[in-house]
């Protein structure tokens, strides 16, 4: 059962996040044809997060209850719904096309949150020492499917204009659902011991005021805006430093290459190292070294300046600036790998098994809500001055490390929860 359940369960998130990355390269294009202005596409991105923020516990809940396969073949089924709608609205003009189009990726996010319930079901199958291992496969999925979401939205707007990525973001999302009823076994018991009913804040309250899980969902709040800081702000710094012009179709590829890059150390990180990782320094130490390496990642880059390799330089040996350039991309993409599988293994250790989901849920809101305000800090601040963002995230995310190494490394070993 495990074997093909993880393969569903990879897919899921894998899919989900193609379909999320298909969908950006269209927000240029609606702010030349929908006369939108940045704070229209800011909104536009964040309302998929601030969904994700409010539903992920009710989804993980709903999952305690009545099960993982439910729950995820409905969320899988309506991303093909939000999508399909998403596609129509990107054919239309004017005010209705905006309705549409915030009405499409706030649905997409409702049912993206659905990561709660696939870490739960992880979470399921797995025993408490393989748990952070494939809590990676998450990562590895997401990782992925950053890299080729936008590439496959660029060849759909390019060959079918601008429906092109919302109808294939909907056809890759309508294949998961029907491949996900077929193959796809519950992995979640019903037993005599039911699921506490609290409401959304109460919700956040019990997880909040556990004193380890509680602090382990700061930690992943603070990680998670330290790197959707980063995120937001690469292409402007990459443009600004190594005058790039994204009008030259060359440099315009540049910044996707550079996420690529990202994407698949990341990948490689949480789908390949990280078992033997997590084996040989633990959970705690783990989480406390991945957010130096994060900090080390950060802090020089906003200070290298230079011009970017163009043409048959790629093919000589890369030094000087553009070396430590790309030295500390993957320093930042190395600790933001990292970071997520281990804490999450430990999260769901500490969790009864009659709360994985709802607790899962507060995690992924948390990380959620980070997305929202780690870009709006990062955009303001960047134009203040480049190194703000990245300076202030390197601090946060050190000091962050210097928490979670005083209060996880030198406590006692993790123990399994139980419902007893």
């Amino acid at each position: 059962m495990k074997k093909p359940s993880l393969l569903i369960i990879f897919l899921t998130v894998f899919i989900d996040l193609i379909g999320f990355g298909i969908v950006l390269p269209l927000f240029p294009i609606f702010a030349e044809n929908l006369k939108a202005s940045g704070l229209t596409i800011g909104l536009l991105m964040a309302s998929y997060s601030a969904m994700q923020f409010v539903f992920a516990p009710v989804w993980g809940r709903i999952s305690d209850r009545i099960g993982r396969r439910p729950v995820l073949l409905i969320s899988t089924a309506g991303a093909a719904i939000a999508y399909v709608i998403f596609a129509i609205g990107s054919g239309m003009s004017g005010t209705t096309a905006l309705v549409i189009l915030f009405a499409s990726r706030m649905f997409a996010g409702v049912c993206g949150a659905n990561i709660t319930v696939a870490q739960a079901y992880i979470a399921d199958i797995s025993s408490a020492q393989d748990r952070s291992k494939r809590m990676g496969l998450i990562g590895m999925a997401f990782g992925l499917g950053f890299i080729f979401g936008p590439f496959l939205g660029g060849m759909a707007l390019s060959h079918f204009g601008p429906t092109g990525p919302g109808w294939l973001a909907a056809i890759f999302c309508t294949a998961n659902f029907l491949f996900a009823t077929v193959k796809l076994r519950e992995s979640y018991t019903l037993g005599s011991e039911k699921a506490a009913r609290r409401p959304h804040l109460g919700q956040w309250i019990h997880t909040m005021t556990q004193p380890k899980i509680g602090l382990l969902v700061g930690l992943f709040f603070l990680a998670t805006f330290c790197f959707a800081s980063f995120e937001t702000t690469l292409g402007l710094l990459v443009m600004k430093n190594f005058d790039i012009n994204p009008m030259r179709k060359s440099d315009a590829r540049i910044v996707g290459y550079l996420f690529a890059y990202c994407g698949i150390i990341g990948a490689i990180v949480q789908g390949g190292i990280i078992g033997r990782l997590v084996k040989l320094f633990g959970e705690p130490l783990l989480i406390t070294i991945s957010l130096v390496i994060l900090a080390l990642g950060l802090a020089p880059m906003p200070f290298l300046h230079g011009q970017v390799p163009v043409g048959k330089e790629w093919l000589q040996p890369i030094s000087g600036i553009w070396f430590l350039f790309l030295g500390g991309l993957a320093l930042v993409s190395i600790g933001s790998s990292l970071t997520r599988p281990p804490l999450f293994g430990m999260i769901s250790i500490l969790t009864p098994p009659t709360e994985q989901g709802a607790t899962l849920g507060v995690a992924q809101g948390a990380g959620s809500l980070a997305r929202i305000f780690g870009p709006i800090f990062a955009g303001i601040f960047i134009k203040q001055h480049p190194a703000i963002p990245y300076v202030a995230c390197a601090a946060l995310s050190f000091v962050t490390g210097l928490v979670a190494w005083k209060f996880l490394h030198k406590a006692k070993p993790v123990k399994a929860a139980s419902n007893d």
